[in-house]
């Protein structure tokens, strides 16, 4: 069950993967087991090269013969095939498909986890520009510093799950810090880790910040 906000339509395709349409133009972040969709993507962005996040056969389906995926370094091998492939790094600012798309740092700051996704790793988050909205896909990351330099920020996509990410305390102060219009979490209910249980949870905490919605997967 997806949701439409202020002209861009958005679907949640499970764990961090989401599907967004506005101005004719379709964007796909991280598609992870994707079943079920006919939609093609315009633009497919991609995190990091984890197995829940760098799918190739969840890229594939979305993808036509004129699809564009942008990927950082330790991803873009992984897609070579399936439609052209752009390497990103975090602080580039690039244009595709008519879409403006700023790639942002995401990382681990938690000595626990920064295992996981170390800084140097080169994991990435989006700021999609998509139908006058900024949307942010903040990727596998805790709470960092460079997330209060995003500016205006519309539409808010967070991790909940804690264990490899941001808990759903840290994501609603993460939200507290970027002010976003609408908040989504996201990165549980996929067997990976988290439950809708952290969804709700963050959205008690981070509702008096923003407008929550906790989404059900699109089938």
């Amino acid at each position: 069950m997806g949701i439409a906000i202020e002209g861009v339509e958005i679907a949640w395709l499970g764990h961090d993967g989401f599907l967004f349409k506005g101005e004719g133009k379709v964007v796909a972040v991280d598609p992870y087991k994707v079943k079920g969709v006919s939609e093609k993507a315009d633009l497919i962005l991609i995190t990091h090269d984890h197995f829940d996040h760098c799918d190739p056969a969840s890229v594939k389906i979305l993808s036509s013969p004129d699809t564009v995926i942008l990927a950082p370094h330790n991803a873009a091998s992984k897609l070579r095939g399936l439609g052209t492939v752009r390497e990103v790094k975090a602080s580039e600012k690039v244009e595709e498909k008519g879409i403006k798309i700023e790639v942002v740092p995401a990382y681990n700051t938690k000595p626990d986890r920064q295992r996981f996704h170390p800084r140097d790793y080169g994991g990435v988050g989006y700021l999609i520009q998509l139908a006058g909205k900024r949307i942010y896909h903040a990727g596998d990351t805790d709470l960092i510093p460079e997330m209060d330099a995003l500016g205006k920020v519309d539409i808010a996509l967070l991790p909940v799950s804690g264990v490899y990410v941001m808990d759903a305390e840290e994501a609603a102060e993460a939200v507290k810090l970027i002010r976003p219009l609408h908040a989504i979490p996201m990165h549980y209910g996929a067997g990976v880790a988290g439950t809708e249980a952290d969804a709700e949870k963050f959205a008690r905490l981070a509702s008096a910040f923003a407008q929550v919605y906790v989404l059900s997967p699109a089938s």
